[in-house]
């Protein structure tokens, strides 16, 4: 009974705050509400005006290249500096520091920096870019062509620092006895890399590119303080198209309609990743 006790508080966290709003936005995505006019039953209207909106269309393919140029460099950094912290350099540990702090940060305090280094004007960015010759450098948030890639960076930036550490981690379990080894064969840093280091690693990988890509569809934060979507519709990501329409337009059924599709993509990537999981991620037994 005491343990009921122990576990109540967060269980009706999770119910009130969690569940139920959930269950609400299910319901909802069926239905036309603007938070003050009775609720209209739509059926599935809603689903199907959303696949003929440019809006939402438009968001969605900005959302997949967000996630295509995102989840790639990030997986990539993180475990190339993993790699080499795990090799015992001086200053290890201040480095991981580092590389971790800016994670744990307030992303909007992150934004609102980036945001300044990104100024066309009077940014460092450009301002070191004019110094070494480039006399027309982007715009950046103020371009529709650099806008996304400019929030892309800032993201690559500082989610490479946890994942940094999900992969030292990783390393951490492969035993050494297998490089002893490898290097009695001859094998060359590339090699151990290659056959070793990158194969049992990938449980590690499997985690984080799952984790990666389910963030990458959810980004709103940097969006929304960066560049609210703009300009024009160039960094207009599917979260905040669902914040557009429920906060901004008063369309809360039309909203919940998109979050569900949203869900659903998610699900399916997750699903088929976790399909491919026995072809592409070695267990050591």
């Amino acid at each position: 009974m005491q343990a009921y006790i122990f576990l109540m508080p967060n269980f009706l966290g999770f119910l009130i705050f969690t569940f139920i709003p959930v269950i609400f936005a299910f319901v909802l995505s069926f239905m036309e509400w603007d938070g003050s006019n009775p609720i209209k039953f739509l059926g599935f209207k809603n689903f199907i005006q959303i696949f003929r909106d440019s809006n939402f269309i438009n968001s969605f393919w900005n959302t997949i290249f967000y996630s295509f140029g995102t989840v790639p460099l990030i997986i990539v950094f993180s475990m190339c500096l993993a790699i080499i912290l795990n090799e015992g350099i001086k200053g290890a540990v201040f480095f991981r520091a580092v590389h971790f702090f800016p994670y744990i940060s307030s992303i909007i305090a992150l934004a609102v920096v980036w945001q300044f280094m990104y100024n066309a004007e009077v940014g460092p960015i450009n301002q070191f870019l004019r110094f070494v010759g480039i006399s027309n450098p982007p715009r950046w948030t103020s371009s529709v062509h650099w806008a996304l890639p400019a929030v892309m960076i800032m993201t690559v930036w500082r989610s490479m620092g946890y994942y940094m550490i999900v992969y030292l981690a990783g390393l951490q379990t492969i035993p050494n006895s297998l490089y002893e080894a490898s290097i009695i064969d001859g094998a060359n840093r590339w090699q151990k890399f290659w056959y070793i280091t990158l194969p049992l690693l990938s449980p590690t990988t499997f985690f984080v590119s799952i984790m990666c890509i389910i963030g990458s569809f959810r980004v709103f934060t940097p969006i929304y303080v960066m560049t609210k979507g703009g300009p024009g519709r160039a960094t207009s990501v599917l979260v905040y198209q669902i914040y557009n329409e429920a906060f901004e337009n008063f369309r809360f059924g039309y909203a919940s309609a998109m979050a569900l599709v949203l869900f659903a993509c998610i699900f399916t990537i997750t699903l088929i990743q976790f399909k491919g999981q026995e072809k592409l991620v070695n267990y050591m037994n």
